[in-house]
C-alpha cells in the first residue's frame, strides 16, 4: 500500500500537481515511516511549491534515516538555498559530495549556493577616517550647541543625511558636494571649512588697522547689517545616464524582433527567425529565452551543433543572472534532444542521458521525463542490436540443457539467459529458463517466461505445457485446464497437454466429489480469495442469488445449471473449494 501511495505520488509530482503528490507521499509515510525516500519526495514536493521550511525538515529526516545517501544531501541543500541559509546549503552539497563525488545534481547545487553566498557577502569598504567624529549621541548634542548647525536640524533631508552617514562614515564621501554637510563637519572637527571644504586661512589685522582700534566709550558702536542670505537653487533633475536609457529602450526593441522570430518560425522561414533572434540577443543579453529559441530553429534545420552552442551558452548566462530554473531546464531538455539527434549517428546516448537528469534536477518537467525515457529505451535497444548473435545464442541453450539434464538448475538458468540476451526473439530459450524456474520453485519467474514463449511463438505447444504446469503447481487447475486446451488447438496429439488435460480433470472433479481433506480444502480457500476471478464472482449479485438458490431453493438451482456462464462460474468456485457439490 505504501508503494501504491508512493507512485501516485510520483505521478502526480512528474505531471506538476505538487499539492497532491505531498497528499499522498503523507499517506505513504504513514504507512511506512521509515522509508527515507519518501521523505525525500516529499521534500521535492515541498521545494516545488516554495514552502522550505518543510522541504527542511523532510530532508533533515531523509539524511536521519540514510545518512549515507547522497540524494538526501542534495535535498537538504535545496532547502536551505530556498531559505537563503548559503552557508549551510554549501555544506549540504559538500557532504553529499563526498559520498559522491561525480553527483552532477550536487556539483550544480554547489555552485549555485556558493555563488549566492558570494552575492550576499557585503562589499569590503575602507575605513573613514572621520568614524569617530560620526558616532553616538554626541555627534547630535555638539550640532544643536552651534548656533550655525542648529537651525539645520529642523531640515528633514540634512538629519536624514546625518543619520545615514553616522550609520556608516564611509557614506560621507556621497553627501560632499552638500554645503551643510560641510558645515557640520566643520562644526564636529573644531574647523571652519571654506565651500571647497578646506580650512580658511587665519590671517591677522595688523595693530595700526584702523579695524583693530577699539571704539571710544562714548561713541556708540555702529552694528554692520549681514548681507541676507541668497535662496539656494533649487535642485536639478537627475538625469538618467544615455547608457541606461539605451538599455530600457532596446528591451521593447528586442521583445519586437523575437515576436517576429516567432512568427517566421511557425511559417517555417527559418533563416529568418534566426535573424530576427540574433537581433534579439544583441539588443538584450539579459533574456536567455533569445537563446533558447534560436536553439529551437537550429535543432529544426539539423544544426544540432549550433543548437547545443546557444543551449550552454542560455544555461550559463542564466545561471549568472539567477533566471528561472524552468528556463534553465528547457535549454538543458533541448540540448538534450539535439544529442539525441546526434546519437543516431554517433550511437553515444550517453551525453544526451545526463543533460535530461540535469534538466530534472532543475525542474521536473513531464515532457522532459519522457524523453529521458526514450533515450534509455533507445540506449537499450542499440546495445541488444550489438549484442544480437543467433549462433552464440544456440551454443548458450545447448549449454543450458546440458546443465539441465544434470540437474543444475541455476547454471543452466545463466546460460539461458544469456542465449536469450543474444537472441531475444527464440521462444526455445524462454521454454527452457521456465522450466529450470519450475524446478527451483521459483514459479512466478516461470510464468513470465511461459507466456513471453507463447507470445513470441503462438503455435510452439512447449509454450503451453510449461504454462500449464506452471498454473497446476500453483494449485491453479482451471486455469491450467484452459492453458492446456489452448495448447491442444495447436498441437492436437501431444502427449504432455493430454495428460495435463487429464491431471487437471482429476483435481477438478475430486473437488467436485466432495473428496478433498480438511488441509486440502482450506488451502484452497485460502489461495482462492486472493484471486480476482474467484472475487469477482462472489461479488455478482446474479452469482449470489444462484448461490442462495442453491442452498434453499432447488428448483431455481436446477433452471440456474441450464445456463452455460452459470455453470461454468459454478465449476470455478467448485474447483477453488468455496462451495461442495454433495
Amino acid at each position: 500500500m505504501a508503494d501504491e501511495a508512493k507512485a501516485k505520488g510520483n505521478a502526480a509530482f512528474s505531471a506538476g500537481k505538487y499539492e497532491e503528490a505531498i497528499r499522498h507521499f503523507t499517506e505513504a509515510i504513514n504507512l511506512s515511516p521509515t522509508n527515507h525516500v519518501l521523505y525525500s519526495n516529499r521534500s521535492a514536493a515541498y521545494a516545488s511549491l516554495s514552502k522550505f521550511s518543510d522541504a527542511l525538515s523532510d530532508a533533515e529526516k531523509t539524511v536521519e534515516l540514510k545518512p549515507d545517501w547522497s540524494k538526501g544531501y542534495s535535498r537538504l541543500g535545496a532547502a536551505h538555498l530556498g531559505l537563503r541559509r548559503y552557508d549551510d546549503a554549501v555544506s549540504a552539497y559538500k557532504k553529499g559530495l563526498e559520498i559522491d563525488p561525480n553527483n552532477e545534481a550536487l556539483k550544480s547545487g554547489l555552485a549555485d549556493a556558493q555563488s549566492a553566498q558570494d552575492r550576499s557577502k557585503p562589499a569590503q569598504q575602507a575605513p573613514s577616517p572621520f568614524g569617530d567624529v560620526f558616532s553616538g549621541p554626541e555627534m547630535w548634542t555638539r550640532l544643536t550647541a552651534d548656533p550655525s548647525t542648529r537651525a539645520l536640524l529642523q531640515q528633514p533631508d540634512f538629519v536624514r543625511m546625518m543619520q545615514d552617514i553616522q550609520k556608516n562614515p564611509s557614506n560621507l564621501n556621497m553627501y560632499l558636494k552638500d554645503q551643510r554637510v560641510m558645515q557640520a563637519l566643520g562644526v564636529l572637527l573644531g574647523l571652519k571649512l571654506n565651500a571647497r571644504g578646506g580650512p580658511e586661512e587665519d590671517t591677522e589685522i595688523p595693530e595700526s588697522s584702523p579695524e583693530r582700534k577699539r571704539p571710544a566709550e562714548s561713541e556708540p558702536v555702529k552694528e554692520e547689517k549681514r548681507p541676507e542670505k541668497a535662496p539656494e537653487p533649487e535642485p536639478e533633475p537627475m538625469e538618467v545616464p544615455e547608457e541606461e536609457k539605451e538599455v530600457k529602450e532596446r528591451k521593447p526593441q528586442a521583445q519586437k524582433e523575437k515576436e517576429a522570430g516567432n512568427a517566421a518560425y511557425k511559417k517555417k522561414d527559418f533563416e529568418t527567425a534566426i535573424q530576427h533572434y540574433t537581433k534579439a540577443i544583441e539588443l538584450d543579453d539579459e533574456d536567455i529565452s533569445f537563446l533558447t529559441n534560436r536553439a529551437a530553429v537550429y535543432l529544426e534545420m539539423g544544426k544540432y551543433e549550433d543548437c547545443i552552442k546557444d543551449c550552454d551558452k542560455a544555461v550559463e548566462r542564466g545561471r549568472e543572472l539567477r533566471s528561472d530554473f524552468k528556463m534553465i531546464a528547457r535549454a538543458l531538455t533541448r540540448k538534450g534532444t539535439a544529442l539525441v539527434k546526434i546519437a543516431k549517428c554517433s550511437k553515444d546516448y550517453e551525453r544526451a542521458m545526463e543533460t535530461f537528469q540535469k534538466a530534472l534536477t532543475e525542474h521536473r518537467n513531464p515532457d522532459t521525463l519522457k524523453k529521458l525515457n526514450e533515450a534509455e529505451k533507445a540506449k537499450k535497444e542499440l546495445e541488444q542490436q550489438e549484442y544480437f548473435d543467433p549462433q552464440i545464442a544456440d551454443e548458450e541453450r545447448e549449454k543450458g540443457n546440458q546443465f539441465f539434464k544434470e540437474q543444475k538448475y541455476p547454471e543452466a538458468v545463466k546460460h539461458y539467459t544469456e542465449s536469450i540476451k543474444r537472441n531475444p526473439e527464440d521462444p526455445r530459450a524462454y521454454s527452457n529458463r521456465a522450466a529450470c524456474y519450475t524446478k527451483l520453485g521459483a514459479l512466478p519467474e516461470g510464468l513470465k517466461d511461459a507466456e513471453k514463449c507463447i507470445e513470441l511463438d503462438p503455435t510452439f505447444a512447449k509454450g503451453y505445457t510449461r504454462k500449464g504446469a506452471v498454473q497446476f503447481f500453483m494449485k491453479e487447475y482451471e486455469k491450467a485446464l484452459e492453458t492446456y486446451q489452448e495448447g491442444l488447438k495447436h498441437d492436437r496429439n501431444n502427449q504432455e497437454l493430454l495428460d495435463g488435460v487429464r491431471r487437471c480433470v482429476e483435481q477438478i472433479n475430486k473437488a467436485s466429489r466432495g473428496d478433498l481433506s480438511p488441509e486440502e480444502l482450506k488451502e484452497r480457500q485460502a489461495k482462492a480469495m486472493h484471486d480476482p476471478e474467484i472475487q469477482n464472482i462472489l461479488t455478482d449479485p446474479i452469482m449470489r442469488q444462484v448461490l442462495t438458490d442453491f442452498q434453499e431453493n432447488p428448483k431455481a438451482a436446477q433452471e440456474h445449471m441450464k445456463n452455460p456462464l452459470v455453470m461454468n462460474k459454478i465449476q470455478k468456485l467448485v474447483s477453488a473449494g468455496i462451495v461442495q457439490m454433495r
